[in-house]
């Protein structure tokens, strides 16, 4: 009779067994799905921090060659050397030095430029050869008018700053 018993308590006892292993199955599976979730979001964070850091790393590196190729001894020189080799000397009225900045990691030197009777397209090149030069050239402000003589002439007043690592 024991045997007998025993079996009829074994068939529920296995589909009890197997009922608490498919819910512990089944949390384990909720619970590894919520963590795969919240991972997935976490790679997402870093992969857009990535993008960001990658970015940023080439900008400081073109900063950083730009800085190394500068050669000059100070603003005027610099600003002299863009509008030289623009052909453009003779129609610079005056470069002034204005004022030296000391920073934490920097040197920045400021100087007032008056440029007279200039076109457009000089404007723009002159402009163009300050954005691309192989120093830290940065136009602060810039006043520009017409020429009394030629009124298809411009006069220009920019103040130039050249920013030098220390």
């Amino acid at each position: 009779m024991r045997s007998l018993a025993d079996k009829k308590l074994l068939v529920p006892a296995v589909w009890v067994s197997a009922v608490i292993l498919c819910i512990v199955l089944t949390m384990i599976s909720f619970s590894l799905k919520r963590e795969q979730g919240v991972l997935k979001a976490q790679r997402n964070e870093l992969l857009a921090l990535r993008d960001d850091y990658l970015n940023l790393k080439g900008s400081v590196a073109a900063v950083e060659g730009r800085k190394s190729l500068s050669r000059v001894e100070g603003v005027i020189p610099a600003v002299d050397e863009i509008f030289k080799s623009l052909g453009l000397s003779q129609k610079v009225k005056s470069m002034k030095a204005v004022a030296t900045k000391e920073q934490r990691y920097a040197t920045e030197e400021e100087a007032d430029v008056q440029v007279e009777k200039v076109g457009m397209n000089e404007l723009v090149n002159i402009l163009y050869k300050m954005e691309n030069a192989p120093m830290i050239l940065a136009v602060k402000k810039t006043i520009v008018r017409t020429s009394f003589d030629n009124p298809s002439l411009l006069n220009v007043t920019m103040t130039v700053s050249l920013i030098r690592p220390k």
